[in-house]
């Protein structure tokens, strides 16, 4: 009896260790396509653009959560005079959350 409940435990363990994987890489493609996203509303192109974007997913590592992103982003976007609201940035990172699961599952 006690080898189901092993076996079981174990594969809970493992699903939870690959969510938690495919997680971590959703969120980092997901502040990538963010960063993208911002540099264009902050005028960036090219490779500045591609740079804002990695500093994106560095930022995501400071603390859990999606608010260490968000704060950047609301923070450079007020720096520089671009008029997005939270509620249109939240639902952006829900979005290119989504999609990136999607795109990682695919792969996978």
């Amino acid at each position: 009896m006690s080898d189901g409940f092993e076996e079981r435990k174990r594969a809970f363990e493992e699903k939870f260790a690959h969510d938690q994987d495919l997680l971590f890489k959703a969120r980092a493609r997901r502040n990538y396509k963010l960063g993208l996203w911002v540099a264009e509303l902050l005028g960036l192109s090219g490779k500045e653009a591609e740079e804002y974007a990695r500093s994106l997913v560095i930022t995501d590592l400071e603390e859990p959560g999606d608010e260490d992103v968000f704060r950047k982003v609301r923070a450079d976007l007020d720096a520089r005079g671009v008029d997005v609201s939270d509620h249109r940035i939240r639902h952006k990172m829900q979005v290119l959350l989504e999609e990136a699961v999607e795109e990682i599952r695919k792969e996978g």
